[in-house]
């Protein structure tokens, strides 16, 4: 059985609560492969997108709290500002 693919997203979020924002942190960083303050990258299966948005959906309030996940167009060239390292895409992923 093939390997399902995985597809590049930034996921995004801006939480009102403090323990809310730890949990999202923590639930976002089971998937990213790099990222910063409140934006993550990270490569996602179907599945595991439907997992992260489902997690999402249960730690965060729908009146206070946002959450998007957005796909990009892996046609599109890295760029790197100041001392950034560009990204390697290896041949897996660990996630866990």
């Amino acid at each position: 059985m093939p390997e399902a693919a995985r597809v590049l997203y930034l996921a995004a979020y801006d939480v009102s609560d403090a323990g809310r924002l730890r949990a999202a942190l923590h639930c976002v960083r089971a998937y990213a492969t790099g990222g910063q303050k409140s934006v993550h990258e990270v490569w996602l299966t179907d599945a595991e997108k439907g997992e992260l948005i489902g997690d999402m959906s249960f730690i965060l309030d729908e009146d206070d709290d946002s959450f998007m996940l957005i796909r990009l167009d892996p046609r599109q060239t890295v760029h790197t500002l100041g001392l950034g390292i560009a990204p390697i895409d290896p041949d897996w992923f660990y996630l866990g």
